[in-house]
Order: C-alpha cells, then sequence, then structure tokens
C-alpha cells in the first residue's frame, strides 16, 4: 500500500489554479492505491528557518539549547521536526506549483528547508552528507504549471524549480522523480485547455512507472 503525500504551493483556490486542477485528476488516480495526505502550504503554517533552531548543520537542537528558546520558538522547533519525520513516513510525493519567476513560490522551498534535517532525511558528517531516503523504493511527481512553452533543451537553464526539485530528491535518495508540465497556458496557439489536455495524456504512463 502506497504512502501519497500531496503536496501543493499556490495561494489560489483549486477551481482557480491549472496546476491544483491538473494535480487533482492525478490524485484522484492513484488515491485508492493508498494512504493519501494532503498539504496545501498556503493553508498551514510552515516555519522560517531561524540560526536558533539548530545546534550544528541542520540539527535541531535539544536539551538545553531547546528549553532556552521561548515557546514560540519550541513550537517551531516541533513543527519542523514534525514535518520532517511526515515525509520520511511516505513513499510517493505529488508537488503540484506553478512557474513564478523560473522557479516555484517561496513557500515551497521553506518547506523542503524544514525537511532537509540530519538524522532524518540527510546524514551529515564530517566527511560527508548523504541522503537517507534509501530504504525504500520511493517517487516523485511534480505537476508544474506555466504561462509559457519551453522548449526541453532549456529547461535547466529557465526552469530552475524543476531543476532544484529533481536535483535535491536525488539526493536524499528518491528514486525516481516523474514531471508533469503544463506549459503555454497563456501561449497564443496553445492556451490552457491544450496544456492540460497534453498534461494528463501522460499520467497513465507516469502511474504505471511508480507502482
Amino acid at each position: 500500500m502506497k504512502k501519497i503525500l500531496y503536496i501543493t504551493a499556490n495561494t489560489k483556490p483549486e477551481k482557480l489554479s491549472t496546476s491544483k486542477t491538473v494535480s487533482r485528476i492525478f490524485i484522484d488516480k492513484i488515491k485508492d492505491m493508498g494512504i493519501l495526505t494532503e498539504l496545501d502550504l498556503y493553508d498551514m503554517y510552515i516555519p522560517e528557518i531561524n540560526y536558533k533552531y539548530f545546534q550544528s548543520r541542520a540539527t535541531l537542537v535539544k536539551g538545553n539549547e531547546y528549553l532556552n528558546l521561548t515557546e514560540d520558538e519550541q513550537k517551531d522547533v516541533a513543527v519542523i521536526d514534525l514535518l520532517a519525520d511526515q515525509f520520511i513516513t511516505h513513499d510517493t510525493y505529488v508537488i503540484a506549483a506553478p512557474m513564478w519567476g523560473l522557479s516555484f513560490p517561496s513557500k515551497l522551498k521553506q518547506y523542503f528547508d524544514c525537511v532537509l534535517i540530519n538524522g532524518k532525511t540527510l546524514s551529515i558528517t564530517d566527511e560527508s552528507v548523504e541522503g537517507l531516503l534509501t530504504d525504500e523504493e520511493r517517487h516523485a511527481v511534480y505537476i508544474q504549471s506555466s504561462g509559457g512553452d519551453y522548449p526541453q533543451i532549456m529547461s535547466r537553464q529557465v526552469n530552475h524549480g524543476l531543476t532544484y526539485l529533481k536535483d535535491i530528491l536525488k539526493f536524499l535518495g528518491v528514486k525516481g522523480f516523474h514531471p508533469i508540465l503544463i506549459e503555454g497556458t497563456e501561449m497564443k496557439g496553445i492556451g490552457k485547455e491544450k496544456a492540460m489536455e497534453k498534461a494528463i495524456s501522460q499520467m497513465d504512463k507516469i502511474i504505471k512507472k511508480i507502482t
């Protein structure tokens, strides 16, 4: 049974968001394969990373250092700890976001800052830094909408959000990374409907890869 973590990063409600609309179709196709957890990053509290929360590189404070924090700071550490643990307990990640400024909305980066924790998703020593999500086969599906249409050869130069997620998830140990790009939603000759249809047509092929 799959443990699916569905993460959305868009200020728009689902009915107004292309990425959320398409990703909901994908989720509806796979939700019966396991247990589904949904996170709307703009409808929940994500702590901002603060040096006070760490005793060393990406290592959360504990003991007296934790007790010396204010009550609100202790709550932030607890939320970061919870988000990292939650990420570990899932094996299928569906991430939906628009392309903003050649990347994705800042809340998604803020979320991953909370997930990248030493002793949980990472192992950091004086000699090396390694991902710890290699204990089982994991897959991530990134569903991204964009007003423009970018040739694949240019993707790494202009789609920094996709590149970041692919690189960081691979580093953590997630075996498969599968993008579904809804491109050209505001371009003459393509438009929202055609872009969505093309993206939806890729879903069954990707579902076979992650099951």
